[in-house]
């Protein structure tokens, strides 16, 4: 694959899906679509009929499913990279393993979420992954670091209350105000408050780019642990008054 991609000109990520569940792609066809610059180019069903749609139909990222066939799918992820080195893969798994996430990131797999993740989370694992980070789900507590370098700490000038760093750890996981109010058990109207005073702190413009600099920080531009994990600028939603 040595010719440009073609969504490169478009600005737009094509991503090929490959889950056994007939349900799941469907599902999955749906996130990937409805996620803006995302577009679904083929769900393969099969293993075998994966490598040659990845050659037909030149997807930017394979996601695939790491469930019960394990060792196979992990065998068609190396024989993808091998062949296609420019195209990202992204799993959808169902352990929380930390031997499973390093046998996937040794595999070739540069995102590694489980089946209950966002579409959110998704869209920005693949983008992260393109951009050459390793993710791995927010929800796996412990992963190896031989498998992925922990990134420094983030320590802001002005010290952050320890609700106004829950709030922040919501807005890395790409919550809106009022779902930040819903998981903290706090009015909109106060996550506001904290979220401008996060802001404040963080001399950022916006919570994008509040984000980014904590996500620049724990990462150094690599890879991407959680809870290191975040959401890509375009993926964090703009509330209106904060």
């Amino acid at each position: 694959m040595s010719a440009p991609m073609a969504s490169t000109a478009r600005g737009v990520t094509r991503v090929l899906l490959l889950a056994d569940s007939p349900v799941l792609r469907r599902g999955l066809v749906s996130m990937i679509n409805e996620t803006a610059g995302m577009q679904s180019v083929g769900t393969p069903g099969e293993l075998r009929r994966a490598l040659t749609l990845v050659e037909t139909a030149r997807p930017d990222a394979v996601v695939v499913e790491l469930g019960a066939g394990r060792a196979a799918t992990l065998n068609a992820c190396r024989d993808l990279r091998s062949r296609f080195p420019r195209v990202t893969i992204v799993a959808l798994a169902t352990s929380e393993d930390p031997a499973v996430v390093n046998e996937a990131l040794a595999a070739g797999i540069r995102g590694y979420l489980l089946l209950n993740t966002s579409p959110t989370l998704l869209g920005w694992a693949i983008l992260a992954a393109r951009a050459g980070r390793t993710v791995v789900d927010p929800q796996i507590r412990r992963v190896e670091p031989s498998a992925v370098p922990a990134g420094k700490p983030f320590v802001p000038e002005v010290p952050l209350t320890r609700r106004e760093q829950d709030v922040l750890d919501e807005l890395i996981q790409g919550q809106s105000n009022r779902q930040i109010g819903r998981n903290l058990f706090i009015s909109e109207d106060t996550v506001k408050s904290h979220v401008k005073a996060i802001l404040r702190k963080l001399g950022a413009r916006d919570r994008a780019h509040a984000v980014s600099l904590v996500l620049s920080s724990r990462n150094g531009g690599g890879a991407c642990t959680c809870g290191a994990h975040g959401l890509a600028q375009s993926a964090v939603p703009a509330d209106a008054d904060a």
